[in-house]
């Protein structure tokens, strides 16, 4: 057992046990179990492309995205007021994802889905005073928690909008995109599109998530599922949350996390597919 997991925690849901038997299958709560691969040129199997030209301001009750988003803003709602105490495991995630973006002084960058501003500071050390840091999320109560920490450091080159993923705008090109746990927007094609057309060719992009576990602690995967579900309004996809921007990035480069529940993945925006 690895170091770190115990096993009165582990033993009700290793494999063969008692608990684990009576488990309904795993994909009856998500019918996205991984594939075997059959390119021996990629270790991860693709999936859908994503849209070419998604209307940006398609924004009513009827676009596919607004059920999952409505619910992911109802659960952080709930969640703003103490989800920064909750982030202290996941902050030495955060630092190595934003290390993956390999910012410059005088870059701009994209916090995509910045929640309470966590990673603001780390990313503005980053790019320095003369680069410029955009963040944006959907939920009100997140970014309000985001926009005191910006007033209260006094960041001049910080600009937050409240905007979700497929409708964001900005003034210019970003050199870089930080996706941190932000699972519901990697699923949306009309997101991703919105993002990569908000990025220069080549632009560096760094995720870090949750997946599910593989091999022997497949069994755990049902509690990462509902792990996830307190978060996102789509829980569910954890096989390979990166599948659908992947085709869209070059040189992508991943690694597990958290025992294989985590990951940080990197590359950058492939010139013909960035606009």
């Amino acid at each position: 057992m690895p170091k770190g997991i115990s096993r009165r925690f582990a033993g009700p849901w290793r494999v063969g046990s008692k608990l684990a038997r009576r488990l309904p299958p795993i994909d009856r709560f998500d019918r996205r179990l991984p594939a075997r691969n059959t390119d021996k040129n990629n270790e991860f199997p693709m999936r859908s492309p994503i849209p070419q030209n998604p209307d940006p301001q398609a924004d009513g009750p009827d676009e596919p995205d607004a059920p999952v988003r409505a619910k992911s803003i109802a659960k952080y709602r709930q969640r703003a007021a103490g989800y920064d105490a909750t982030c202290g495991p996941t902050w030495p995630i955060r630092e190595r994802a934003v290390a993956a973006l390999q910012l410059r002084p005088g870059q701009r960058v994209l916090d995509v889905g910045c929640g309470t501003g966590l990673s603001l500071e780390l990313l503005r050390a980053a790019v320095g005073p003369d680069g410029m840091v955009y963040g944006c999320d959907q939920s009100p109560e997140m970014l309000a928690i985001a926009r005191r920490r910006q007033a209260d450091a006094g960041w001049s080159n910080v600009q937050l909008m409240q905007s979700a993923a497929q409708l964001v705008e900005l003034p210019e090109a970003v050199d870089a995109l930080l996706f941190h746990y932000t699972h519901d927007v990697l699923r949306s094609p009309a997101a991703l599109a919105r993002l990569l057309a908000c990025a220069r060719p080549q632009a560096r992009v760094a995720i870090a998530g949750v997946k599910y576990f593989p091999g022997w602690l497949a069994p755990l995967n049902l509690w990462v599922y509902f792990k996830n579900y307190g978060y996102n309004g789509a829980p569910g996809e954890l096989a390979t949350p990166w599948d659908r921007i992947l085709p869209f990035l070059d040189g992508w480069q991943m690694e597990p996390t958290q025992f294989g529940m985590g990951y940080i993945g990197s590359g950058r925006v492939a010139a013909a597919k960035a606009a």
